[in-house]
């Protein structure tokens, strides 16, 4: 457990900076150039990330069951995930009405993974680890939500095709992870 809690400090810490440390951030960046700030939070977050992972790992090999999720909350987390998905597509295809919405799919998108896998799942390594993503992306949604307010950002209508184009490959993201990709990836088959 340890390791999984020093990988989601060092993840979550690097990924935190704006949320906590905005003007720090930026200085930073200035003083020593885009590009080693990017070197250095890309190694940085790829060390927490491969911490986490095998921290998780870890953990899951000696599980300490907080409580078992009624079989019916499986199926809820599975609709959240697809929200999820689709929210992760809306975050990177340019021009949909999702963003310009929500502004910030993002965060909205890691927060219902997130929920989708608490609902799912009842042991100690899961609550600590899908438990400090929500409230990171909760945290992370309200600051970014604070630096739109304070910069008066405003983001386009965005057009039904784009946003058509996102949903599509939320939905197809999801079939992917769920039929095939989760149990590859992860060990686990959502559909049994």
């Amino acid at each position: 457990m340890l390791y999984l809690i020093l990988g989601l400090l060092l993840l979550l810490g690097t990924h935190s900076v704006r949320i906590v440390a905005d003007d720090w951030r930026t200085r930073t960046r200035a003083r020593i150039g885009a590009l080693r700030w990017r070197v250095l939070y890309a190694l940085l977050s790829l060390l927490g990330f491969m911490l986490t992972a095998w921290g998780f790992a870890q953990a899951r090999q000696m599980p300490v069951q907080l409580w078992s999720p009624p079989p019916g909350l499986r199926h809820l987390a599975l609709l959240l995930a697809l929200l999820s998905l689709v929210l992760l597509a809306a975050a990177y295809v340019p021009g949909n009405r999702i963003k310009a919405r929500m502004h910030h799919p993002m965060s909205v998108s890691v927060t219902l993974w997130a929920a989708a896998h608490l609902l799912a799942n009842g042991n100690l390594a899961h609550v600590v680890l899908f438990g400090t993503f929500l409230i990171w992306s909760v945290l992370a949604f309200m600051a970014a939500r604070r630096r739109d307010a304070s910069d008066r950002r405003r983001y386009s209508q965005g057009t039904t095709g784009a946003t058509g184009i996102s949903v599509a490959l939320g939905v197809a993201l999801w079939i992917a992870f769920t039929l095939w990709l989760h149990g590859l990836l992860i060990g686990v088959r959502p559909f049994g």
